[in-house]
């Protein structure tokens, strides 16, 4: 028999919420995403119909990679669920590096580059880093008040 997970503190809590809004930028980047939009082309200097004359099957083949990106996208934010709901309160050895290496590979550096592609969804997607963040900060603070108590 498998043990009962431990009640989730606040990191859990707010990690939980990354994993859910991973998993609904997934599923939208596979159902939703139009393979261009209207930032794309003012970023290149070219309009949408320019591109699609250049280059025909540029949409299409977008279109399978936005699915490959948004099931990456719905893996991590599952893993990032059960990490949240499952290992947060146990504080298991490298669970921080592991959280810490995850939102600076995922959730930053894309927002980084919508900074750097002057998207129209850059602030938006600041919000999830500054959750991340704020994540981690939960984690070393109740690491830190545990250790406080088990001093005593």
């Amino acid at each position: 028999m498998s043990a009962s997970p431990l009640p989730m503190r606040l990191s859990g809590k707010v990690f939980a919420a990354c994993g859910l809004w991973m998993i609904l930028l997934g599923v939208y980047f596979v159902l939703l995403r139009p393979a261009l939009l209207p930032e794309d082309p003012r970023f290149m200097g070219t309009s949408i119909e320019a591109l699609q004359v250049a280059a025909p099957g540029l949409e299409g083949w977008l279109g399978h990679v936005f699915n490959v990106m948004g099931g990456f996208m719905v893996a991590a934010g599952t893993m990032t669920l059960l990490v949240a709901w499952r290992f947060l309160a146990r504080r298991a050895p490298g669970t921080l590096l592991a959280l810490a290496v995850a939102g600076a590979s995922g959730v930053a550096l894309m927002s980084a580059t919508n900074f750097l592609l002057h998207s129209d969804f850059r602030w938006l997607l600041l919000v999830p880093v500054l959750l991340w963040l704020a994540g981690l900060v939960c984690y070393l603070r109740e690491d830190a008040a545990g250790t406080a108590i088990a001093a005593k």
